[in-house]
């Protein structure tokens, strides 16, 4: 299986409502694009100095299965909204057993 993480920092002028709306455009992408055993985002209740404002873990069987997430159409939309209010996105993937 394959986990992409990924992490968003807002733009200080980012509204509640455009923040509301990304993980909106992001929750919607399991219902229409295949092969996502598990995915969960959400903001982040600590707000720690080192903090990101969203986070979104995702795990999938394959890379093929990331890849063909990665190039859907309303994937590209979501992810290119998140690097409009967003002055930071850092991700992560990696395989692992479970």
């Amino acid at each position: 299986m394959l986990t992409h993480i990924v992490c968003w920092k807002y733009k200080a002028e980012t509204s509640q409502e455009k923040r509301k709306q990304h993980i909106s455009k992001l929750r919607n992408l399991p219902s229409v694009i295949p092969n996502i055993i598990s995915f969960n985002i959400g903001f982040d209740v600590l707000q720690l100095e080192r903090s990101y404002d969203t986070g979104l873990v995702a795990v999938y069987p394959d890379r093929a299965a990331l890849d063909a997430y990665t190039i859907h159409p309303l994937h590209q939309e979501a992810a290119n909204f998140g690097k409009q209010i967003a002055e930071k996105v850092v991700s992560v993937d990696f395989f692992s057993s479970q």
